[in-house]
């Protein structure tokens, strides 16, 4: 495990501040908004360990960067990115503390100045960082919380794919068990029942890639030799130890997602003691645990898990921060897509959350999101092309 884990944070106003300090207003608050707003680029440092070294605390002054001590563990650093580059490349330490440090900080620095990400295999090479890409959700199962999907018959689920690539869907992901909070786990021969079928048909009759939505490591193997090229798991590799050689064995990309608890219980009582801090050194945990089972870093998509394990407001907080997820150098997929946080603020069912689900997205998209994971393709899409002009993501020809 890292001995240090560093966040660039985002934080655009002081409820966020707030938020992120755990405080209610207060001349603390007011102080930090102060310095905040001073200061280009501003750093969370956290030692995942022991307390953070007195001696690293002293190299922060002696470089006269302002460190502010949130707790023994954890502390933010107040810069700019010309400094910390500056320091970055300092070859004669003050201490071993320091060359720690900075050992995490360069590779901060590295993974937070890229966007632009290249997938290669043998049936596609996918590039990350112009277009937001969309991927169709394709639910083959009798109890989706969506309810237009219900009940679909293998010719109904074909069809409903090929009209997704028709639609302008860059991926579909097939799944064959519902993840909805309180769901009830299928069994791996149903699993494969309702997915393989349909994969096979739909290698044959689309072109874009085939994703296959499982936290199973056989309906993944079976999933890929029928089609699939795209692994996304929402458990991260952690409910089955199989998955991370399946995936290695087949060099597809692989989707990991946040997740607090498993479907059946994953939103009785979800607690945080700060959100980002939780999922971020998650997504640092389960991508090292990736790389060193053999998987390429290159291959890792990191999901924070709208909706999984969340309460209300995490799914907010998370699309506010969204960018602070590029420190760890991974594109980055959303799927707000329907989901309850939209219906509880709207007050909706399912079937009328289009515009929140629209909004939701357009949000991602303005984020940095690479991905957006939705139902409704064509309705989707024409909302992240606007949204990627907005995030000169893409330019528009000029009429003549």
């Amino acid at each position: 495990m890292q001995k240090y884990s560093i966040r660039q944070l985002h934080l655009t106003n002081q409820g966020m501040m707030a938020q992120e300090l755990g405080l209610r207003e207060s001349k603390k608050l007011e102080e930090f908004a102060d310095i905040y707003a001073r200061h280009a680029t501003v750093l969370k440092v956290i030692s995942r360990g022991q307390p953070i070294d007195k001696k690293l605390l002293s190299v922060f002054s002696l470089r006269s960067i302002p460190c502010w001590l949130q707790s023994e563990n954890s502390c933010y650093l107040f810069s700019s990115d010309p400094e910390l580059r500056f320091w970055s490349r300092v070859q004669s330490y003050i201490s071993s503390e320091e060359e720690h440090f900075l050992d995490q900080l360069r590779i901060f620095l590295r993974n937070v100045q890229r966007y632009e990400f290249e997938m290669v295999n043998d049936h596609y090479m996918f590039q990350f960082g112009g277009p937001t890409r969309v991927m169709g959700i394709l639910n083959v199962t009798p109890d989706s919380f969506s309810e237009r999907e219900n009940n679909m018959d293998e010719r109904a689920a074909i069809d409903k794919g090929i009209a997704m690539e028709a639609d302008g869907a860059d991926i579909i992901d097939v799944g064959g068990e519902s993840t909805r909070p309180g769901a009830v786990q299928v069994t791996e021969a149903e699993e494969l029942k309702r997915v393989i079928p349909v994969i096979e048909g739909l290698a044959s009759d689309v072109r874009i890639p085939l994703s296959i939505d499982t936290y199973k490591a056989p309906v993944a193997e079976a999933a890929i030799q029928a089609g699939a090229t795209i692994v996304n798991d929402i458990s991260g590799m952690q409910f089955d130890p199989g998955m991370a050689e399946v995936v290695k064995h087949y060099t597809v990309p692989i989707v990991i997602m946040h997740i607090k608890g498993r479907p059946h219980e994953m939103q009785v009582n979800p607690t945080y003691e700060n959100l980002m801090d939780e999922t971020y050194m998650y997504f640092e945990d389960r991508i090292t645990a990736a790389v060193e089972a053999g998987i390429s870093r290159e291959l890792i998509i990191i999901d924070p898990g709208i909706g999984f394990g969340k309460r209300l407001w995490d799914n907010y907080e998370i699309l506010q921060r969204l960018q602070e997820f590029r420190g760890l150098g991974c594109p980055v997929l959303v799927g707000p897509s329907r989901k309850s946080f939209i219906g509880k603020a709207l007050d909706l069912p399912v079937e009328e959350r289009l515009e929140g689900t629209a909004a939701a997205v357009t949000a991602a998209v303005l984020a940095g999101s690479h991905i957006v994971r939705v139902h409704d393709v064509k309705e989707m899409l024409r909302v992240v092309q606007i949204a990627d002009l907005i995030a000169a993501n893409v330019q528009i020809r000029q009429q003549e």
